[in-house]
């Protein structure tokens, strides 16, 4: 059985939803803002015979065709998801009440805190910032530091600045990740990422995340360190990175990533894109292999508790995916992990008002505002000054209504 929230804030929000799940809905159904809409899938015939006579407060249970059965459509309230699963598990529906009760629990309950290095993360308290190091010379942005001489200083200097800005996280990569951007050798990659470090270790007190997706650099950077590992292939790159990550103890990031080169389209002034990638469900799909991603670091060992979530904007989604994907990331709170969003000077920013990565600024603070409201958890960003102010301001609005 699976259990999947709808971001749906207006009928025709849940409309689209469900038609792209395979069902044309009812024309009295309505989204009701003191209710979520969840997708139930992988019914059993005892279920979807309970679920179709339920007569629970706060929940309205819809049903598709014969030829969809085994789904269902519930929209229901906090109150009418406990007493739904209180309702089958009377019935001795054990696995739906149980599923019914984790999702409830994931989505009003936050992940239990973690140390990264210096830093301790209480979840749902504040939103916590991580600054980009690139330690490149061909950043997107254009703040590779490889374009200095004296870089690692340069790297140890950026980083203080961002400490007194009010970063929280540094987070130093090795190899541009950009659409169309070439790939870096391992022995080039280590030769970036480990003098910056350790440099960085050595001077500054400061939570240190290493940007990449092999092993064998990941593990150097630790050694340097580093206390958490940002892996944007979501340990499905190299084998040996789940194993490395549970070696040393440290939390990793698992992003979400559909990237293709064929798939890139390259701008000059507005940098690159894809286009052309298609999803059968977006939402659905991400999910899906977010959750392939974290049964590999559970299998590895990695405890649930040092995993954080990356939905991946701009890896593999066009610019009205990555749209979508900002205003609907609270769906991802149902995997019950921290969340991190990154859509710093992206190019669907750029693509959306026109505007080269240098003039992203404020596109980049309207992602971060609606990103924390809707459960953002870490933001990584270039410009750490004003985006600790957004998040800052951001928080006493948003984080006032859930205490």
């Amino acid at each position: 059985m699976r259990i999947r929230p709808l971001t749906a804030h207006t009928k025709e929000d849940l409309m689209r939803e469900l038609s792209a799940l395979g069902w044309t809905a009812p024309d009295d159904v309505a989204a009701d803002a003191a209710c979520e809409a969840f997708w139930v899938s992988g019914l059993t015939p005892e279920e979807v015979a309970l679920l179709r006579q339920a007569h629970v407060a706060g929940v309205q249970v819809l049903m598709p065709e014969a030829a969809s059965a085994g789904a269902a459509l519930l929209l229901a309230t906090q109150a009418g998801m406990l007493a739904l699963a209180d309702l089958a598990m009377a019935h001795g529906l054990r696995a739906l009440a149980e599923a019914v009760r984790h999702v409830h629990h994931r989505l009003t309950t936050p992940p239990p805190p973690l140390r990264i290095g210096p830093l301790l993360c209480e979840w749902g308290t504040r939103t916590y910032v991580m600054g980009i190091l690139n330690a490149t010379p061909d950043s997107f942005s254009g703040d590779g530091l490889l374009q200095t001489d004296d870089w690692v200083q340069a790297a140890v200097e950026r980083a203080r600045l961002f400490v007194k800005w009010g970063a929280d996280i540094l987070d130093v990569g090795g190899e541009s990740t950009r659409p169309g951007a070439q790939p870096v050798d391992e022995e080039t990659e280590l030769a970036r990422v480990v003098p910056a470090v350790k440099a960085i270790a050595q001077e500054v007190d400061v939570a240190i995340s290493v940007d990449t997706y092999k092993a064998r650099v990941a593990a150097a950077a630790l050694e340097a360190g580093a206390h958490m590992v940002n892996d944007v292939w979501g340990l499905r790159m190299d084998p040996d990175m789940a194993r490395v990550v549970a070696d040393y103890g440290v939390p990793v990031v698992l992003m979400h990533n559909r990237s293709r080169p064929k798939n890139a389209v390259q701008e000059a002034r507005l940098g690159a894109r894809y286009e052309g990638i298609e999803y059968t469900h977006l939402l659905n799909d991400i999910l899906d292999e977010l959750e392939a991603s974290i049964e590999i670091a559970l299998a590895a060992g990695i405890p649930e508790t040092h995993i954080i979530i990356d939905p991946g904007v701009g890896f593999g989604k066009t610019v009205e995916q990555n749209l979508e994907l900002v205003d609907r990331l609270d769906v991802f709170r149902v995997l019950g992990c921290p969340l991190l969003l990154g859509t710093s000077r992206k190019s669907f920013i750029g693509y959306t008002l026109d505007l080269p990565p240098d003039e992203r600024v404020e596109g980049t603070a309207a992602t971060v505002a609606i990103g924390i409201a809707r459960g953002a958890d870490i933001v990584r960003v270039h410009d750490v000054l004003p985006m600790v102010r957004v998040a800052r301001m951001t928080d006493a609005l948003v984080r006032r209504r859930r205490e």
